[in-house]
């Protein structure tokens, strides 16, 4: 007995000094790895993808415990499978957000209007509680947009995000000094005030990036006019019912409404509603992913906005931020 217990000893303290100096690498958890299929409804041959894409829309990884990929990955992984799967016949984008940056937005525009070019399948946008500014401008992309009653949709325009600490630095003693090439090299420095020059030069960009939210509006929204556009897309948000008044929406209904939608203009009379999921993600219905993630309003309150303007760094957003 003393001579098995003597050796497990000695193996237990190999192990313990093998981990200290790095020799065994031990994975607790294992990495998300690819996305897979999951049917949540329906019968047939034909399917009905539903995509989710919730929460403020940016190009960061989501740190944690198990890191995943960042919404512009996991964007661009689920379409690629779908454009590989013929009998995905048509695709319903969830949506639920109150945009974000303007590059991330923009390649999420991009992405699925490539992948419509690409599979001829009619794509369909439906948006929950918020869909506004970069939520809004994804949805152009879609063939046809539906909101719920309560959707909160619009803010179509651009708002540039900084900081100014100058005077918290004033107060603690602390000066900075910048040594530039140009005296426009640290325009938007968080350690000084914005001259009026300056300003000029930056509403010059926010104009232009304007410009092509604008662009892209017209493009999906073929039945309003430039001026109309124009007169809409001052920033202001709109209820489900104004929108589709106002022509920047198509109808009012619930996630249920656009998959029947989806299947019609497929010309499918049944279908399989399927999604893409992670191992280890509980999904039964078409609601499961939406409401395990901040998304919306509130996923707001969980948005660090210093650390989206790095190094105070300004930021340029498509972005509803009451």
């Amino acid at each position: 007995m003393y001579s098995v217990y003597a050796m497990c000893s000695r193996l237990c303290l190999l192990a313990v000094i093998s981990l200290q100096i790095g020799c065994i690498t031990v994975n607790l958890i294992e990495p998300p790895g690819p996305v897979q299929e999951v049917q949540l409804s329906g019968t047939g041959d034909g399917k009905v993808l539903l995509l989710d894409l919730s929460g403020v829309i940016n190009s960061q990884d989501k740190d944690g415990l198990v890191p995943q990929p960042n919404m512009l990955a996991t964007f661009r992984e689920e379409l690629t499978r779908a454009s590989k799967d013929n009998k995905i016949k048509a695709v319903v984008v969830r949506i639920n957000s109150p945009g974000g940056t303007v590059t991330a937005s923009d390649i999420l525009y991009h992405e699925l209007r490539d992948f419509k070019t690409k599979r001829k399948v009619p794509v369909i946008a439906s948006m929950m509680d918020v869909a506004a500014s970069g939520g809004y401008y994804l949805a152009m992309a879609a063939d046809s947009i539906l909101v719920h009653p309560s959707t909160v949709t619009g803010s179509i325009g651009v708002i540039m995000l900084t900081v100014n600490a100058r005077g918290l630095l004033e107060k603690v003693g602390v000066e900075a000094n910048a040594i530039t090439s140009g005296p426009r090299k640290d325009m938007g420095s968080p350690f000084r005030v914005m001259t009026a020059e300056e300003r000029a030069i930056f509403q010059s960009v926010i104009d232009s990036f304007y410009n092509r939210f604008l662009a892209v509006v017209q493009e999906g929204r073929p039945n309003l006019s430039a001026d109309q556009i124009k007169k809409l897309a001052d920033g202001r948000i709109y209820s489900g019912d104004q929108a589709k008044t106002a022509g920047l929406i198509d109808e009012i209904g619930y996630l249920d409404d656009a998959i029947e939608i989806a299947k019609k203009k497929a010309g499918l009379m049944e279908a399989r509603v399927v999604t893409y999921g992670r191992r280890g993600e509980y999904q039964n219905n078409i609601y499961s992913r939406l409401f395990g993630t901040s998304s919306g309003i509130t996923g707001l309150a969980n948005l660090d906005l210093l650390s989206m303007v790095r190094g105070g760094t300004p930021q340029f957003m498509y972005l509803w931020m009451p």
